[in-house]
């Protein structure tokens, strides 16, 4: 039994170390070409072979040999970061401060070279909003709503855009040629590339903590299922009162000075629990739909629910998917709720038992 046990603490502990990795920062060590991660770093003092990043934000401080391939809501080349070979990035800014030797091809909502920044092969970019202070050795393809060439640009080649062109067209050397098409067609493919790279890695990470919940808390985990499946109104009902209900109260303690410090504590908790409410909704919900069918596994309803709810953010038409997560998210909050409550009941219960036994119990003997 205390082998089992101590089998069962490893891997709950294996699993711990997983959802943090995927959801805490992540530095590249050297010579690594595959990351994932919150915040990926390929540090000054480094030197990477090449790079596949998939994050919150990719920066480049050191050094890349080969080429580099971001996803991520925030790319940057840093001004100490040298990338020799190729750039493709994807994210909601992409910003380039250092030097890239190869060609850059790039999908963001927004695209910058610095007065620090130098691309030595060609540019082709399909972004909100293009900024150009640095310097392009070869030609730019770039399609825009607007593409600013600042005072300090240098293009040594040809421009073909899309777009307003602004500032100071005399930073190029070559010819200016405008095409409408590249607003449309510059846009690499990475771009619906990324968004379905993102709803795997929450997938992923999502599941990792499902894991978790289910196999430090499996008791607990089947009663929230239940609450689900034997009173969902009554449950959605008490997840909207905590999610309405939980803000209003730390914004009242947030009114008074002493109690700022347990609002700011409070808003993380309460975060932890809309992260744990939705995990569990998906899984309550898809654990009802399994037993109709004579399915009783809980593992492969939390697959199932978590996949569900994966695919659901990628309808096409958005709000249907919004509206039915947030009935899965009401259903696990109040779940959550009522299971809590049903444990603290059953606890006082139990102690009460044990009293009355202890109570009625035969005397102890006694000695002259």
């Amino acid at each position: 039994m205390g082998r089992e046990n101590r089998r069962s603490r490893h891997l709950v502990a294996i699993l711990v170390v997983l959802v943090v990795c995927g959801t805490v920062p992540a530095t590249v060590a050297a010579q690594s070409d595959a990351r994932t991660g919150g915040t990926i770093v390929v540090e000054e003092d480094e030197t990477v072979d090449s790079l596949e990043a998939f994050g919150g934000s990719v920066v480049v401080r050191g050094t890349v040999t080969g080429d580099v391939s971001a996803v991520g809501g925030d790319v940057r080349i840093e001004d100490t970061g040298q990338v020799d070979g190729d750039l493709e990035a994807a994210g909601g800014s992409v910003t380039i401060a250092g030097t890239v030797d190869g060609d850059v091809d790039v999908g963001a909502g927004s695209f910058t070279v610095t007065e620090s920044g130098t691309v030595g092969g060609t540019v082709t970019a399909g972004v909100g909003s293009a900024t150009i202070d640095g310097t392009l050795e070869s030609d730019a393809e770039i399609g825009a709503e607007t593409i600013r060439l600042g005072e300090s640009a240098s293009i040594a080649g040809d421009l073909r855009y899309g777009g307003d062109l602004e500032g100071n067209t005399d930073a190029v050397a070559g010819e200016i040629q405008e095409d409408g098409s590249l607003g449309v067609d510059v846009a690499p493919p990475i771009q619906p590339f990324a968004s379905w790279l993102f709803t795997a890695y929450a997938f992923a990470v999502n599941l990792l903590l499902g894991a978790v919940l289910l196999a430090l808390f499996p008791r607990f985990s089947d009663a929230v299922a239940d609450h689900v499946a034997t009173g969902p109104l009554r449950s959605g009902l008490v997840g909207l009162g905590v999610l309405v209900g939980i803000p209003l109260l730390l914004i009242a303690l947030a009114i008074t000075v002493v109690g700022i410090p347990l609002s700011v504590v409070g808003g993380f908790a309460f975060a932890l629990l809309l992260w744990i409410g939705v995990i569990y909704g998906r899984f309550a919900v898809a654990a009802w739909l399994l037993s109709l069918v004579g399915l009783g596994n809980r593992w492969l309803a939390l697959v199932v629910g978590l996949l569900a709810g994966a695919l659901l953010t990628r309808l096409p038409v958005p709000v249907v998917g919004e509206a039915i997560n947030l009935i899965v998210l009401l259903l696990g909050l109040g779940a959550i709720a009522r299971a809590l409550l049903g444990h603290r009941r059953n606890a006082r219960e139990r102690e009460r038992e044990r009293e009355r036994r202890v109570g009625s119990g035969p005397d102890e003997p006694t000695t002259d």
